[in-house]
């Protein structure tokens, strides 16, 4: 692809053609310059068949917010759309309307609030919120679902594999399985979701991270092709790398070579003043093989060195693996605590790809219209109840219980302060009779979650450090109860509309129906 060409394809055009069409519909009624209000939010939590997620991290802002800033209509994407027909020959977009987009289409009048990246998030409340000129604010839809969907996807399971290795070290090993370019803001997702490394090196350099890895099995290869064999490929590993060794020993025989040389070139390494990292276990048990190298290093003097286990690894392999060395350590005289505590998980293609649900079913709703000075509420209205969006300038507020616990998510109108409120009515979004009420002194907290980002197309505050998103992920994980963080069945968190809220949705929804 040109230069030119990815330009094109990477800057405004980067959307659905519906939206343009939206928009020139809209610029033909006169009303493409009214001020609009769109939600971002998804419908269901990920579901991976065998196990599914109870909570998500939300993720993909700066960069949406960055491409933003510079996407516009220019003189090569006019031309284009200008050359567009319709199945008569007639133009599909007509030259006023060109001009109106080449002077007026940017995201220079979009005022945005959203949930901070790194925060736990759930359905049916905004993570975004956007209000703008209804035309651009519709062309933004595309690529703001295509940058927020996919990062809050991976973050979101990055975040269930750290939970399942026990806050062990977990890298990123995804870059040649992931969907081409997806392969950045996926490894970035994964950083913001619990990932302490990534291989990938370029993205490590740009978001202040140093690249990890080890060597690949053709390196052994090589070297036993030219007749050096596995002990000559480790021991040049070592020469090259004698304070960073970090060797694959299951190329030929885990156990029987490949732990042996290893034990061997590490000696090598002490009697030269150097300390070994470890090794890395890519196929077979794993779990099996860790306490039958652990064995072996442990009594070679090597017991604290690194085992990093990889290969086809997720959430739920990995809670197996360590269930097996918590039962199977023991019968070989090991620690099981000291083993696992010794473990780094390199988990590639089920992470960079979500293997088992690859997309977040994450929309882009219309939910109000200015009239004058007034934010008029407006109705999508769906025969599956869960598809009806809730309407109207919204806030959205997180309860913690007496404990500190997050106990729910509170969808508000843009006037209510819950803060203020003697009792709090928990309503279900869609479900009626279904609620709960609250008093002050069951809770210890509420916490506004929506921050402006965006007034008028300028920055509201310089994008937060990556470390604060991490923070952030890391101490919304700790306030959110275990059974919502359980690997199958979680239990269900809660969010809600306040009454008024819930009222002013039922009679929307019953004057649609009218």
């Amino acid at each position: 692809m040109e230069p030119s060409e990815r330009r094109i394809a990477e800057g405004i055009l980067f959307t659905d053609e519906y939206q343009l069409t939206m928009a020139q519909l809209y610029y033909r009624m006169g009303i493409h310059e009214k001020l609009a209000q769109f939600d971002h939010f998804f419908r269901t939590y990920p579901d991976y068949g065998s196990h599914s997620a109870g909570f998500c991290i939300n993720a993909g802002l700066e960069w949406l917010v960055d491409w933003m800033q510079t996407a516009h209509f220019r003189d090569e994407d006019i031309d284009l759309l200008r050359g567009q027909q319709g199945r008569t020959g007639k133009p599909v977009f007509e030259e006023d309307f060109l001009q109106w987009l080449r002077k007026n289409g940017s995201f220079e009048s979009i005022t945005m609030r959203a949930i901070p990246e790194g925060r736990v998030v759930h359905p049916n409340e905004p993570l975004t919120i956007v209000q703008g000129p209804l035309a651009m604010a519709q062309i933004l839809e595309s690529a703001l679902l295509n940058q927020l969907n996919f990062q809050t996807l991976i973050a979101t399971r990055a975040a269930r594999i750290r939970e399942s290795a026990r806050h062990r070290p977990v890298l990123e090993f995804g870059l040649r399985r992931a969907q081409n370019d997806a392969a950045n803001s996926g490894a970035r997702a994964t950083l913001i979701g619990g990932a302490d490394f990534t291989s990938n090196v370029g993205i490590s350099h740009v978001l202040g991270f140093t690249p990890k890895g080890t060597h690949a099995h053709s390196m052994v290869q090589a070297f036993m092709a030219l007749g050096e064999g596995e002990l000559g490929a480790f021991r040049a590993y070592a020469d090259v790398y004698p304070d960073d060794c970090m060797l694959l020993v299951d190329t030929i025989n885990t156990l029987e070579s490949g732990v042996p040389n290893a034990i061997t070139v590490f000696e090598e390494l002490r009697r030269k003043g150097h300390a070994p990292v470890g090794i890395r276990l890519d196929s077979g048990d794993l779990a099996y093989l860790s306490i039958q190298a652990a064995r072996m290093l442990n009594d070679a003097g090597f017991d604290q060195t690194t085992i990093v286990l990889s290969g086809d690894l997720d959430e739920l392999v990995i809670m197996q693996i360590i269930d097996q060395i918590e039962l199977e350590a023991p019968r070989y005289g090991l620690d099981a605590d000291e083993l696992v505590n010794r473990l780094t998980f390199g988990v590639g293609t089920r992470l960079i790809t979500s293997q088992g649900d690859s997309a977040l079913d994450g929309v882009y709703k219309l939910v109000a219209v200015q009239e004058g000075n007034e934010w008029r509420p407006a109705i999508k209205v769906s025969d599956t109840p869960a598809k009806t969006p809730t309407p109207g300038d919204k806030r959205v507020y997180r309860i913690y219980d007496k404990r500190g616990f997050a106990t729910a998510d509170l969808l508000t109108l843009a006037d209510e302060v819950p803060e203020k409120m003697d009792r709090i009515v928990l309503r279900h979004p869609t479900k009626t009779g279904i609620l709960r009420e609250l008093s002050r002194k069951e809770i210890s907290g509420i916490e506004p979650l929506l921050e402006d980002v965006l007034h008028e197309g300028q920055l509201v505050r310089p994008h937060p450090p990556f470390e604060e998103m991490r923070a952030l992920r890391k101490a919304d994980m700790e306030r959110l109860y275990p059974g919502t963080k359980r690997l199958l069945n979680p239990h269900i968190y809660h969010v809600s509309l306040t009454e008024r809220l819930w009222n002013l949705k039922e009679r929307l929804v019953a004057s649609a129906l009218e």
